[in-house]
């Protein structure tokens, strides 16, 4: 049976093209650390311009599995807007695809405890398969849509979110982004009255609060995710990060709907001075997680990694 699954593998993944194009969308699991990995309106939220390195082996083990690397920057610009550019790179079976994106955001405080961004994304895509498909047994001469995926397809997507921290000390937030708002529409003109789609029905939302416990530098944040993307399923995630001496160390527990357990360990090091009217602090963050499948699927495959690697720079005047 495993050798059966193991030779099919890439041929599966091939025929499952606008579902791997969606899962763009949720391929990183550390927006609860990044919320800008999700939400565009997070883009220099927290006035830190930010480096951030993602990679991510899904199904190791398996030939051909899904492998995903990415590098964006995000950080403010004047006192009220963000910005955001990065690109993504994703393997799969003989398919690879590059996406290059741009954020951009607009904050402002509501009131003394509250603080809102609006932001919209734009991004392009290509996504190409390789000339030895050709060589495949499977592959059937005369197939439109792999013979066209040879040369290349060029695809545009556009996404619009709002992002707020509130409370005293901003210690709850969340987020909710509308996603996939060209592609979807563009798939209602080709396939008329059968998906019914529109700009609205694909969508990420975050929510979260984090605790903090008076003496004993620790805290605990739960948070839930929702999403709903363009050809694949409905996906609800549960997660639980802990932070200690003052999350310098962090480690973290989540449950996805489709049956993974997810294990997260990170750290911080910081530079820099952390005190004052000014500050002109510097971070580095380093975060890991391990995906395990709960499904009979995971006796084929070693788990999921995902790593993330992140450089921080506060802005040299006073934080509002």
């Amino acid at each position: 049976m495993k050798r059966y699954i193991l030779h099919f593998l890439p041929i599966t993944l091939l025929c499952c093209l606008g579902s791997l194009q969606a899962q763009d969308e949720a391929v990183f699991s550390h927006y609860n650390i990044n919320p800008v990995l999700i939400n565009p309106a997070a883009a220099g939220f927290d006035d830190v311009h930010q480096i951030l390195f993602n990679a991510r082996a899904q199904w190791t083990s398996f030939p051909d599995a899904p492998k995903t690397v990415g590098v964006q920057y995000n950080g403010p610009i004047g006192n009220v807007f963000g910005f955001g550019i990065g690109v993504t790179t994703e393997s799969a079976a003989r398919m690879t695809r590059f996406r290059a994106r741009m954020n951009s955001g607009f904050r402002f405080n509501v009131g003394d405890n509250a603080k809102l961004a609006a932001g919209f994304a734009f991004e392009f895509h290509q996504m190409s398969i390789g000339n030895n498909i050709f060589g495949q047994d499977l592959y059937e001469i005369g197939d439109d849509i792999v013979e066209s995926a040879v040369n290349g397809r060029n695809e545009f997507d556009a996404s619009v979110g709002v992002f707020g921290r509130f409370g005293e000390d901003q210690n709850t937030f969340g987020g909710f982004t509308f996603i996939n708002m060209v592609r979807s529409r563009l798939d209602d003109i080709v396939v008329s009255g059968q998906s019914g789609n529109t700009i609205f029905s694909h969508y990420v939302f975050l929510a979260g609060h984090n605790f903090t416990f008076d003496g004993a530098d620790f805290s605990l944040e739960p948070s839930v995710m929702f999403r709903q993307v363009l050809d694949a399923p409905f996906q609800a995630d549960f997660n639980v990060k802990a932070g200690f001496l003052e999350d310098r160390v962090v480690a973290g527990l989540s449950y996805r709907t489709m049956g993974v357990i997810g294990v997260l360990l990170g750290g911080e090091l910081r530079f820099g001075n952390q005190s004052g009217p000014v500050d002109d602090r510097s971070a580095v963050n380093l975060f890991y997680t391990f995906d395990l499948s709960t499904q009979e699927f995971q006796q084929f495959t070693s788990g999921s990694h995902e790593i993330t690697l992140a450089f921080g720079f506060n802005r040299r005047n006073q934080r509002r």
